[in-house]
């Protein structure tokens, strides 16, 4: 008699935007791990998910269309590394208690970034896992779209991308127009995604584009849910 495979509960830290929704699909295929939650990171005063400016009332309508818990983690607007880190290590210190022990993230090549979540988890005896390391970012995002996936432009970095791709569906069109240079998945940071429908949804997010804004050196489309 085959013995029963033992589950490991782990997180996923959650943006909302493709990346993070292609690592919960590659974890899905491992029979060994589940995603037991969702943990993303909000800016404090503005009630939008960090960096890609996406309002967390459409977080929390994502996270309850793909049935999984979602954990919000507060950081203040310009917070420094030791004041995230505190932050984050509250969070996973309630997660630490429930014997959850692995946090995953949808990084594919920067090693800087590896490192630096590698370093400060260990700290605390989280070990960091990559689920989508070192994949072609290029077959990736084709893989993304073949599979049904729908996500938007939410904002891009205005020095390298003009105000056009702010949102805009993430298409085979879109990777079209990408300028030269220009990762397709916008690992470098160039641009940021909201992901809205797919195979891993109960139910598609009903949302719309609003105005886009300029701050600092980022093209911002604000999505409103419907």
């Amino acid at each position: 008699m085959k013995s029963a495979i033992q589950i490991e509960p782990i997180l996923l830290s959650w943006s909302g935007g493709k990346d993070s929704c292609m690592a919960l699909a590659k974890i899905s295929e491992n029979r060994a791990q589940l995603v037991a939650g969702l943990l993303s990171t909000v800016t404090e005063g503005f009630e939008r998910v960090s960096m890609h400016g996406v309002r967390v009332a459409l977080l929390e309508q994502q996270a309850a269309a793909l049935a999984l818990p979602l954990r919000l983690v507060y950081i203040p607007k310009d917070a420094t590394n030791e004041i995230y880190e505190s932050r984050m290590a509250e969070a996973l210190g309630g997660f630490q208690r429930q014997g959850i022990s692995e946090v995953a993230f949808g990084d594919l090549f920067l090693e800087d970034i590896r490192e630096y979540r590698e370093r400060w988890l260990s700290r605390i005896s989280i070990r960091a896992i990559f689920p989508l390391w070192r994949r072609d970012t290029a077959e990736l995002a084709r893989l993304f779209i073949d599979q049904q996936f729908q996500a938007i432009i939410t904002c891009v970095d205005a020095r390298v991308l003009d105000r056009s791709f702010a949102g805009r569906l993430y298409d085979k069109r879109l990777l079209h127009d990408l300028p030269a240079g220009i990762d397709p998945c916008g690992e470098n940071g160039e641009f940021h995604t909201f992901v809205f429908a797919g195979p891993t949804f109960h139910r598609q997010i009903r949302l719309r584009t609003g105005e886009i804004v300029l701050r600092e050196s980022w093209y911002f489309c604000d999505l409103l849910p419907e």
